[in-house]
């Protein structure tokens, strides 16, 4: 599968660490991560989740989650850019990326951009999007996750408001509206992946909300 590519420069961002938070130099100042300020989503569970099975254990399973969410999101990425070399890549890493492949082969159409920094001027927000394509037919944000277990829609309204604030910031760089959003998450074991489909006004709104609170937690 060879994907076409639209190509759309866009000016590099620095990142910086404010008060341990990962944030990055825009134009107009310091503009904190997006996954930055939706963690105020899951800061307590994750807290209670750390206390019930230990630091040392937590470490050990969050470095693991972290390591093959990147790996498996850099296979991704090299496929769709036609340069992906399977052999630099874990077997259970190899076969999480397989379980993908055949939606993108489907669904994939002319990419605009992958790993692009975006900001918005308007959310005061920043952040790096995954890949912005056509995805069966429809221009998309399209955001890849990793799992250990299938899941439930309910309990991932972050990863919904993430992609619907990287369709405001790619629209404020380009004026190109974007209005779906598209997840997909590579669960261990499973031979096809998850793909959730949705509209960006669906979940633009409490994404708005979540900022705000997050700004307001550290008092900006």
């Amino acid at each position: 599968m060879i994907f076409e590519h639209k190509k759309i420069d866009f000016t590099e961002l620095e990142t910086t660490t404010i008060h341990g938070k990962r944030h990055y130099v825009t134009p107009k100042g310091f503009y904190p991560s997006i996954t930055t300020a939706l963690s105020v989503l899951s800061s307590e569970g994750i807290a209670a989740w750390r206390k019930r099975v230990g630091e040392k254990e937590a470490n050990r399973i969050s470095t693991q989650a972290a390591r093959r969410g990147t790996n498996v999101h850099q296979m991704c990425e090299d496929y769709v850019n036609n340069e992906l070399d399977r052999s630099k890549f874990l077997p259970h890493e190899r076969a999480m990326f397989n379980s993908v492949k055949g939606t993108l082969d489907k669904s994939l159409g002319l990419v605009y951009a992958q790993e692009c920094p975006l900001y918005s001027d308007y959310l005061g927000i920043a952040g790096r999007v995954d890949c912005v394509a056509e995805f069966n037919g429809r221009l998309s944000i399209i955001d890849y996750k990793t799992s250990s277990k299938i899941k439930s829609k309910k309990y991932i309204g972050a990863y919904f408001q993430q992609a619907a604030a990287y369709c405001v910031m790619f629209e404020e760089r380009t004026g190109i509206p974007i209005d779906q959003i598209v997840i997909v998450i590579a669960v261990e074991g499973e031979s096809e992946p998850q793909v959730f489909i949705e509209k960006r006004d669906d979940h633009i709104g409490d994404c708005i909300n979540t900022i705000a609170r997050y700004k307001e937690s550290v008092g900006a």
